[in-house]
């Protein structure tokens, strides 16, 4: 969990004079605000049925609605006053080329400094880092001069503290891999707090990919069903152009693809898997920039069930579909059963499918649902700018499987047990793998996983179970279950479920579909 402390005193106002003053934030976990004689706090509330309040999604002048955005007012602050802040909140770290890398928001327009005189004021970040792991941390790039102050086995901890005239210009970044040429893994244990709602333990199972670049990864057939509807006309069709044509170049001789634009309709590429030689991917960007014309339309059941046919007689690639969509359709919950009855009903290794949600619009729980059904990934563009690079990563981390249809030892054994994602994803070169859950029983010392390779033959690694020390086992694992909670809560359209997820919302912090922030001003105890 992050944290930033600001104190600042408004100059922007003459004395006496009293304004509203408006502070943005991203992936909120919590706000403290002290103004004068005033102190305010933010709580998590359920939302109630009456519809009170209910979600707001707008998109205006071509912008994209970004849920992850909270502003709060802070009302009637008079000039000269000062404001402290503290801000809380929850993120999960990128991982790219076998580094972890953290960006913490730390930079400020220039008119926030007072042009009338010049106040020292102090900066200061300590970042804690706990792997989880044994393994030896290494320190990669940092934004700040940070002094190393704590090295222990897997963990790392640093300090700055300076005095500065201005506030911050650099937002804080800071990237650290983890040292281990080979793949590795681990399985860490949790009681439950005494105040848990849930008081069954708790897991949390990791598989690094390790940092060995000529790893083998499975060759792949790969099929691309790219939203052509009216909706997504302009800037936000060519970005997925662009990050499409980028992709075709990453795949090697060994691989196939083909290309699939819907609306109402379907308009293919070719109706079978096609070579990724050069000659074939210039001939599939050239048809793609002629034919994939945005109009019409949302039909998703027709190109996924097109797809699934032509991918039927895979046998020793992966077989990979990547959705990418901006709008939603009535079928959604049919669309997963008629995927869930081919992956059932699939020999060796099912089609894997991916997701990717563009905007507000679309339903972005029918799409996580359909990656974890498929074993898949998912991801979402809010802004028209990041769709590009964040589709680029998405097709380059999910097209390499490295270990295939992993499975635990043991889990089947306990008394009970739950796993978020309910279906344990691959292991991909890019990224590591995470599962977590809660069960009943009794864990061995030692645990086996195990896989398939890209040569048909074996994966196995021991997995040696420890008490996890020093991490908040319990939020990560919350985190996982309210974002597999919400999307079953959808699929099985249960209110039972709506309100587990918002009892786990309330009780760990964290935002969820059925809660909202409330801005409570404690000298009056009144909600504003």
């Amino acid at each position: 969990m992050g944290g930033i402390c600001l104190s600042m005193e408004v100059l922007c106002i003459p004395p006496f004079f009293l304004c509203g003053n408006r502070i943005w934030l991203e992936s909120k976990k919590g706000v403290d605000v002290d103004v004068s004689t005033r102190s305010y706090s933010t709580q998590l509330a359920i939302v109630e049925e009456d519809g009170d309040m209910i979600k707001v999604a707008k998109a205006r002048d071509g912008g994209l609605f970004r849920p992850d955005i909270f502003v709060l007012t802070i009302p009637r602050v008079e000039g000269g006053a000062n404001i402290s802040v503290k801000v809380r909140w929850s993120q999960k770290l990128l991982y790219s080329a076998g580094q972890f890398s953290l960006c913490v928001p730390f930079s400020f327009p220039e008119f926030v400094n007072p042009a009338a005189k010049v106040i020292s004021q102090t900066e200061k970040i300590e970042l804690n880092i706990n792997s989880g792991t044994s393994k030896e941390l290494l320190c990669k790039k940092t934004s700040h001069p940070l002094k190393e102050i704590r090295r222990q086995a897997g963990q790392l901890g640093f300090l700055y503290e300076a005095d500065v005239k201005a506030w911050s210009s650099t937002d804080f970044t800071f990237s650290y891999e983890i040292s281990s040429h080979d793949s590795f893994g681990g399985f860490l244990l949790q009681s439950p707090l005494a105040n848990d709602l849930d008081q069954r333990e708790i897991f949390c199972f990791y598989l690094f990919p390790g940092n060995n670049k000529n790893k083998k990864v499975f060759k792949k057939d790969i099929v691309y069903l790219l939203d052509m509807s009216g909706s997504m006309q302009g800037k936000p069709l060519e970005n997925v152009k662009h990050a499409l044509f980028s992709a075709l170049f990453e795949l090697s001789p060994e691989d196939s693809f083909t290309i699939i634009g819907f609306n109402e309709d379907i308009h293919m590429f070719s109706s079978s898997l096609e070579v990724a030689n050069f000659e074939t991917i210039e001939k599939a960007i050239q048809w793609t920039s002629e034919n994939l014309v945005a109009r019409g339309g949302t039909n998703i059941l027709l190109p996924l069930t097109q797809a699934l046919d032509i991918l039927h007689s895979s046998s020793e690639s992966v077989p990979l579909i990547f959705l990418v969509t901006d709008g939603a359709v009535e079928d959604e919950r049919q669309i997963c059963n008629v995927l869930k009855g081919h992956v059932t009903n699939k020999g060796t290794i099912s089609p894997r499918i991916s997701t990717f949600g563009i905007g507000a619009y679309c339903n972005h729980y029918f799409l996580k649902m359909l990656s974890v059904i498929g074993r898949g990934c998912y991801d979402a563009a809010w802004e028209l700018d990041s769709i590009e690079v964040r589709l680029r990563r998405l097709f380059a981390t999910a097209s390499s499987v490295t270990v295939a249809n992993i499975t635990i030892d043991t889990l089947d054994h306990l008394n009970e047990v739950e796993v978020y994602p309910s279906c344990i994803p691959d292991l991909l070169s890019g990224i590591p793998l995470i599962v977590s859950g809660r069960y009943q029983g009794n864990f061995p010392g030692t645990l086996r996983a195990s896989g398939l390779l890209e040569d048909n033959g074996g994966f196995e690694t021991n997995l040696t179970v420890q008490k996890a020390k020093g991490i908040s086992l319990d939020k990560v694992v919350a985190r996982q279950q309210i974002e597999h909670l919400t999307s079953q809560a959808w699929y099985l359209e249960s209110k039972q479920l709506e309100d587990e997820v918002a009892k786990l919302s309330v009780q760990n912090g964290l935002p969820s579909e059925y809660t909202r922030f409330l801005l409570i001003q404690t000298d009056t105890e009144s909600k504003l």
